[in-house]
């Protein structure tokens, strides 16, 4: 185990095309469909996982990665203090929570929230997300005021049938207490529950906090919604890519809406968190000629990789995209992509701004999976939109959320203005 293996850098052509499959993720707005969304936008390459990695040129990058790689010797204090706690400590040991527990101290030590290990289950449960089914409790949730906030609730979950709503604060989980940086702890607790009762402690505006009971389940996210709003304007929202199913959907729902006379589109996006890398090419690419870049990354040692249009059913139609501020990653490729080729105007407020790539490995022995962020992703105009998001063309605030229990789409004025906007471009 504690062997060193030497890595190796070999060169390679900047553009190549992707060998694995990758995903998208959010940083600070989390699905709870049983456990947290985190989505990952991951890319990258196979080889790296084998210690080789596919570079352009040498660089001091490559010699001091290699150095780093190489040199293991340090690592001999970290057995020394497992032999230490074993040898001494008055009480039971764990060493797999040991081991557990120095893995995710090291990643947290890079002080960056997207990067994270994840034991077998958390890993696993990552996972199954993609096919639209898992086990949870069926909310989706933000780190608002540094708590752990209600965004949404899936309709028929348990947390819908606990009588959870938007806005409630998840305080604590079996009187564990959660802060708004705990999504990690909560996605364990809920994922070691598998289909045990959990106690969740809820605070309310105007009421004392309360204590909920709550067996997780299979819950279907249902990431596609669409309905006509007069005769020729068709709106559909998407509300995660987090699904593999979310480019067949919201084909079929733009199907669906022109047989019924849709001649333009109102997407919205609002409070959309990301997902699947692999579905915003798919969307975008519904509106953008087939080989068209939809965006790119680019690694710290320079590679390329692009992600280009598979082409599309909807490519001219007229298209007003709605975002917000908690409209992130995946979300924001498929804005700035449409938002590059001026195939739709943007109307709502300035997005959430990650422009980072994670790409997920799932480890051997069955420890578990790590994300760690690898490169940066940009718009086909070379924007890379990390902490800045994309400023809409047209900036309105709404009064009431889309997923915040007063809605009302009669005074929803970016949707008022999404109206105005798209009926121009029709007639």
């Amino acid at each position: 185990m504690r062997d060193s293996k030497n890595y190796i850098f070999a060169n390679n052509k900047v553009n190549r095309k992707r060998i694995i499959i990758p995903m998208i993720s959010c940083i600070a707005i989390f699905a709870l469909v049983g456990i947290i969304s985190f989505v990952s936008f991951c890319a990258g390459n196979y080889a790296a996982t084998r210690g080789i990695f596919l570079v352009k040129t040498p660089s001091e990058q490559v010699q001091s990665t290699v150095q780093q790689l190489n040199d293991r010797s340090k690592y001999a204090a970290l057995f020394q203090v497992r032999d230490k706690l074993i040898e001494k400590f008055d009480g039971d040991v764990d060493d797999n929570k040991l081991l557990e527990g120095a893995i995710k101290g090291m990643t947290n030590s890079l002080n960056d929230q997207y990067t994270m290990f994840m034991n077998k289950d958390e890993f696993a449960a990552l996972m199954k997300q993609s096919s639209g089914n898992i086990t949870g409790i069926g909310v989706t949730i933000t780190s608002k005021d540094n708590e752990l906030t209600i965004i949404d609730t899936i309709k028929d979950s348990p947390a819908d049938r606990a009588g959870l709503i938007a806005n409630d604060v998840i305080k604590k989980i079996n009187d564990i207490e959660l802060s708004g940086d705990d999504s990690q702890k909560a996605v364990s607790i809920i994922t070691e529950a598998k289909n045990s009762e959990l106690k969740l402690t809820i605070k309310r505006v105007g009421v004392d906090e309360f204590d909920v009971n709550i067996v997780p389940e299979k819950v279907k996210i249902k990431s596609v919604e669409g309905s006509m709003i007069n005769s020729n304007i068709g709106y559909i929202r998407i509300k995660t890519f987090m699904n593999e199913n979310t480019t067949e959907d919201f084909k079929n729902t733009i199907a669906d809406l022109r047989s019924q006379g849709m001649k333009g589109i109102i997407l919205d996006l609002r409070e959309n968190p990301g997902g699947l890398l692999t579905e915003a090419v798919g969307v975008a690419s519904q509106f953008i000629p087939k080989d068209k870049i939809i965006t790119y990354t680019i690694d710290k040692y320079g590679n390329r990789y692009d992600s280009v249009s598979i082409g599309g059913v909807a490519e001219g139609t007229p298209l007003v995209i709605l975002v917000n501020g908690n409209s992130a990653s995946a979300s924001e490729v498929v804005t700035g992509s449409l938002r590059d080729y001026k195939l739709a105007t943007i109307i709502g407020e300035t997005t959430f701004g990650k422009g980072i790539v994670q790409q997920s490995f799932k480890f051997s022995d069955e420890i578990g999976g790590l994300k760690v962020t690898i490169s940066k992703y940009y718009t086909p105009n070379g924007e890379n939109i990390h902490k800045k998001g994309i400023t809409p063309e047209v900036e309105i605030k709404t009064p009431v959320g889309i997923d915040e229990n007063a809605y009302d789409k009669n005074t929803d004025e970016q949707l008022k203005a999404a109206m105005e906007k798209i009926q121009e471009k029709v007639q």
